[in-house]
Parts: C-alpha cells; structure tokens; sequence
C-alpha cells in the first residue's frame, strides 16, 4: 500500500507533499515541500495488520487537515490528468493576460498545482508563479507534448476508428527547471 498526498494553498504559502508506504510491519512516512528533500519517519510495528491500520490511521488523519491523493512528485500522471491539467492554465491563462490574480485565480492555480505538484521554493508569491501568458503557453506545450497521438484503426467494413489508449506518462523527463520561467 502507497500513498501520496499533497495539500496546496498559494496565497498561504502551502506546497506540501506526505506519502506512506506499507512494508511486511513497517510504515514508512515521508513528508515535506514540493521539491525539497524530504524528511522521513519509520514505525516498526509487529504485525503486518498493525502496520496497515497505522498506515490507514495516517492518511485519514492527513485528508481530515485537507490533503488530498496526487501523484508523487513530477513522476507520473494519467492522460486524463494532463488533460485536465491543460484545461486549468486555460483557464488561468485569461487571469495572467490581464494580471488580475484574485480569488479564481487562485482557486485555479492551487488545482494545478494539485494535479501536477511543482516545486516553488520556499517562498510562494501567486502573483509571479506565472508572469506572462508565454509561461502558461510553455507550460501548455510541454504537457501537450506528453500527450500520446490517437491511432487509427481499421475495424470492420473498412471504417476507420480512432483508438486513444489510457495510459500513464512520464514527467520525469522533463527537467524541473523548465517547469518555471521566472
């Protein structure tokens, strides 16, 4: 059993990332800033059915505080998350042209930033997380470009059917500084 949860508030400063892990009897926790290096905690316990209660004990705890399930930092994210991440930044996209950073805004940016946890640094300032409206379009395109091209294939009566497998893609490969322009 594995779980990672981030819980993302901008205009509070809050970029935070928790994860367990179940192990035979033992759980290990880990916790920290999005892109900092984490501080980790191991329990021992003495039976495989007590580290699964503990485990399951601590992230109920961590959602009852408002952590919510993403996926671990820059690693791997589902098609539908992309595609739903695309449709934020175009939606945080009109926000940035104008620079008018109010409460939608923020709303957007803190489900972006759940959907695809980026590293911000220590100090978190909304208003600069993406200055220009070219931040948000090389944002667009490097998750664009994760995405997997329809393939077509030829069923029956000879029609041409788009097939769009689900599949999981790396963001991995995609260096971390590129993520930001600022």
């Amino acid at each position: 059993m594995e779980t990672y949860l981030v819980f993302v508030d901008a205009a509070r400063n809050s970029n935070k990332f928790w994860s367990a892990k179940v192990e035979g009897t033992q759980v290990t926790v880990e916790w920290g800033r999005v892109g900092y290096q984490a501080q980790t905690k191991v329990h021992q316990l003495s039976s495989p059915q007590q580290a699964a209660h503990k485990y399951h004990n601590l992230v109920f705890e961590k959602k009852s505080k408002g952590y919510q399930e993403s996926q671990p930092q820059i690693d791997s994210c589902s098609v539908a998350d992309i595609r739903r991440a695309l449709q934020i930044l175009n939606t945080l996209r009109p926000y940035v042209a104008i620079h008018n950073f109010n409460p939608g805004y923020i709303e957007a940016l803190n489900e972006y930033l759940k959907i695809v946890p980026t590293p911000l640094g220590m100090q978190i300032n909304p208003h600069t997380v993406y200055r220009t409206v070219e931040d948000i379009d090389h944002q667009i395109q490097l998750l664009t470009s994760l995405l997997p091209s329809p393939t077509v294939v030829v069923g029956q009566n000879n029609k041409e059917v788009q097939k769009v497998e689900v599949q999981m893609v790396s963001l991995k490969s995609i260096s971390k500084n590129l993520w930001r322009n600022i």
